[in-house]
Parts: C-alpha cells; sequence; structure tokens
C-alpha cells in the first residue's frame, strides 16, 4: 500500500525581482528545481513582458507597463492554486518600477493601491542585485542608465511594498550554477508552517555535502542570503 503524501495546506509563492539582465530567471529556474527535488509540486511563472504587444525597454508606455502588471496578476491567479509553491520571474513589484518610469514617475491609472495590496500576496521576494555587466539577449535593453533608473525607482518603492521579514537580496554576481538554494527553501516552507522534504523523500546527498562543507569550511562560501526570521515568517499572514 502506498503512503500518502503530505501536501503543504496552503499555496506559497515567491518571487524573483529587480531590473533586467540579472540572472533572475538563472535562480526562480533554479529553485524550482531544489523545491521539485525536495518533493513539492511546483508552477513556475515566467517574465510576462516578453509577450508584451505594446512595446518594452525605454520606449515602453504607460499603457504598454499597464498591460504587463495586468498579465502578471493573470498569470499568478491562473498558476497559484496548481501546485504546493508558485515561483515567479519578477512580480508586481517590479513591474511597478518600469510601469513609473514609463509613466514620467506619476501613477497615470491609479493602481498603487492595487500594487500595495497584491504585493502582499508574495510569501517571500528575492531581489537580484545588478553587480554584473548586461549582457545582449536579442529583447532586453543594454542600456546602463535605463538599468539605473529601474533599479532607482526600486530602491524608492520597495520597501514600501514588501515587509523587510518578507525581502530577501542576493547580489546577481552569487547565482551560479553551484548556488545553494536549500537555506531559502527550507526558509519558504517555514512560512508555510510544513516541513521542506516531502513524505518519504531523502535529502539528496549534494545538500548534505555542500552543508558539511560550509560547517568544515572546506569549500568557497556558500551563498549569504539576508533571511527574515522563522518566527516572524510563521506569523505573518501570505500567499494566494
Amino acid at each position: 500500500m502506498r503512503a500518502v503524501v503530505t501536501v503543504w495546506a496552503r499555496h506559497a509563492k515567491i518571487a524573483f525581482v529587480g531590473s533586467h539582465g540579472i540572472r533572475k530567471t538563472t535562480a526562480a529556474h533554479a529553485f524550482v528545481g531544489e523545491l521539485q527535488r525536495a518533493g513539492r509540486s511546483v508552477e513556475y511563472g515566467r517574465e510576462v513582458v516578453r509577450d508584451n504587444p505594446l512595446g518594452i525597454n525605454e520606449a515602453a508606455t504607460g499603457e504598454a507597463q499597464l498591460w504587463v502588471l495586468v498579465s502578471q496578476v493573470r498569470q499568478e491567479l491562473e498558476l497559484a492554486p496548481k501546485a504546493e509553491a508558485l515561483v515567479t520571474d519578477r512580480g508586481v513589484m517590479d513591474n511597478f518600477a518600469y510601469y513609473l518610469r514609463a509613466c514620467q514617475m506619476s501613477d497615470r491609472f491609479s493602481v498603487e493601491p492595487f500594487v500595495r495590496a497584491w504585493s502582499r500576496t508574495y510569501d517571500l521576494v528575492v531581489r537580484l542585485l545588478p553587480d554584473i555587466a548586461l549582457r545582449p539577449d536579442g529583447v532586453r535593453s543594454t542600456s546602463d542608465a535605463f538599468r539605473d533608473e529601474i533599479e532607482a525607482i526600486l530602491d524608492r518603492v520597495l520597501p514600501d511594498l514588501v515587509r523587510p521579514d518578507r525581502l530577501v537580496s542576493i547580489h546577481a554576481s552569487d547565482v551560479t550554477a553551484g548556488t545553494d538554494w536549500w537555506d531559502l527553501a527550507e526558509r519558504l516552507a517555514a512560512i508555510v508552517g510544513e516541513p521542506l522534504l516531502a513524505d518519504g523523500v531523502v535529502r539528496p546527498r549534494r545538500w548534505r555535502r555542500a552543508r558539511q562543507a560550509s560547517l568544515d569550511e572546506t569549500s568557497s562560501p556558500q551563498l549569504e542570503l539576508d533571511l527574515p526570521s522563522a518566527a516572524a515568517g510563521r506569523d505573518a499572514p501570505g500567499g494566494v
């Protein structure tokens, strides 16, 4: 008789945010893999701006960025109920920064109250900090000035949209193929109030080796995350 796997009591949601060209997609995909190896079901919300029919980058209009905001929320509404965790490449917070820039810093469509409310539906928000050079991908802008503008807006609005105990900051240069996402996955599970590992799933050896190597200080430093306290995470409301 097969054992019944206990699923998380509620759906969790984590967003990887920041300006463009800072390895958000790489980080989000890697985190999806970490949760799946722990035996958890995961949905991935890809960056919707690439489907924008109204234009992107420096020339984007307020209407174009409004389309992105609405599409982001729609995608999250559709995906969140389908799995224990939803991992998104961007959230409403960084898309709001692009919207403000396109509207010359005026909230033309009065979306801030909605953005503020929706920002509270993320259990964790991971901000990637731009300490790497922009590389052309055929879609996103390679202008450092444009990226700096977005980062400056994020510096201003993000603290008002996301509680400090739900915000994690990581330098983009720390996101590599060898990055250990275990601590972040454990934090997300703690917020849900459930164990990370599903019933019958054994923690893979690579996790155990990385943890022991870190304790022995015989390997390169592990990724340092600015994580909220476990108690604060468990007590706070969140999720979709």
